[in-house]
This record gives structure tokens, sequence and C-alpha cells, in this order.
């Protein structure tokens, strides 16, 4: 896990820690020390905490324009044990959304292992957004994730998709795909 690396193909347009805007800002990250785990692997530097010893994330683009973020995911979702829906809405999302942000795209291709609990924090972060014309989407959670997602039915409140070819995409053109397909969907 040491060797997986937030998607950094978007720095020189976006960098979360020099974003005033951001949740993260001013954070700093060691490129050589390894101190983060999930269990007992070691995970790169540059994922940051939120409050969960088993999530880590890192906001990759954002737009205050269009409203939009992008945030990769690494680890183990547990609702369960740790509670990362609470860590995540009141640490990340919160923020975000006071800054207008209604519309969410998560890499979850690296999150090995979903285990729900309530719901409620979900329900909570799609009536806000949907209040704003927003959504949520996941892209890309392996399919043993999504069987555990779905056993909850929380694909109801976060879309559950597939976008193996999203790092071709620049921000922009990831949103507006995304973006038309969900418009789509509700057109036909």
């Amino acid at each position: 896990m040491h060797e997986i690396e937030p998607f950094y193909n978007w720095r020189h347009i976006y960098v979360a820690e020099e974003d005033e805007r951001s949740p993260f800002y001013g954070r700093e990250h060691s490129e050589f020390e390894y101190s983060q785990t999930v269990y007992n692997y070691y995970i790169h530097p540059q994922w940051d905490e939120i409050g969960s010893r088993t999530l880590y994330l890192k906001v990759i683009y954002v737009d205050y324009e269009l409203n939009f973020a992008v945030i990769e995911m690494i680890g183990e979702w547990n609702d369960a044990i740790e509670n990362d829906i609470m860590q995540l809405k009141r640490d990340v999302i919160d923020k975000m959304e006071k800054e207008g942000i209604s519309k969410f795209i998560l890499i979850t291709e690296n999150v090995l292992n979903f285990h729900s609990s309530d719901r409620e924090y979900y329900e909570e972060w799609y009536d806000e957004v949907s209040d704003e014309n927003g959504w949520i989407v996941s892209l890309n959670m392996p399919e043993s994730t999504q069987y555990d997602f779905k056993k909850k039915k929380l694909n109801y409140y976060i879309e559950l998709m597939d976008l193996p070819e999203w790092r071709t995409y620049k921000p922009y053109h990831l949103f507006k795909k995304i973006d038309g397909i969900l418009n789509n969907r509700l057109t036909a």
C-alpha cells in the first residue's frame, strides 16, 4: 500500500494545501517519512488523515465556479467502528459545502472494504447536495466493496459508477462526463 500515491497529474492546476478555502490548507507532507498506516500497512505520506485509523483521502481538485470536488480515497471505509462517514462529513464535506461545493466525485478504487452502520450522515449529505442540484458519485469502487455498500442501500445516496479511464481526463472533462451521464439518466 505504501507505493499507492494520490493522483498527482493535476497538481500543476490544484493543490489542496495551497487553497485557502480547502480543509487541508497549510498541511505539510513528508516525501520520505512513512508514518500513517491502515492496520499494519504503511501508506504513502501524501495521503491526508481525517481522524480515522483506516480511511485516508486526498482532495485532488476543486472548482469553486462549477461547484465540484474530486476526492481520492484509500483504505477501509469503516462506519461500524471508526464512524468514517461522520469524520468525512464533519471534517471535510461540511467545510467544502460552506464554500459552495455541491457535486462530489469520490475516487474509491483503493477502498478495499466497507463496513456499514447507520445511514443518517449519507441521508444528510444527499439532502444537502440535492437542495443545490448537486450529487455524489463514487468512481471505481471494487466489486466486493460495492456489494457491502449496496447491501445497506447506500447507493441510493451515492451513485456508484465505473470509469476506469478517469485519469486520462482533465478535471473539467471528468466533471462534464459524469454530469452528462447523470443528466442522461434523469432525462431517459
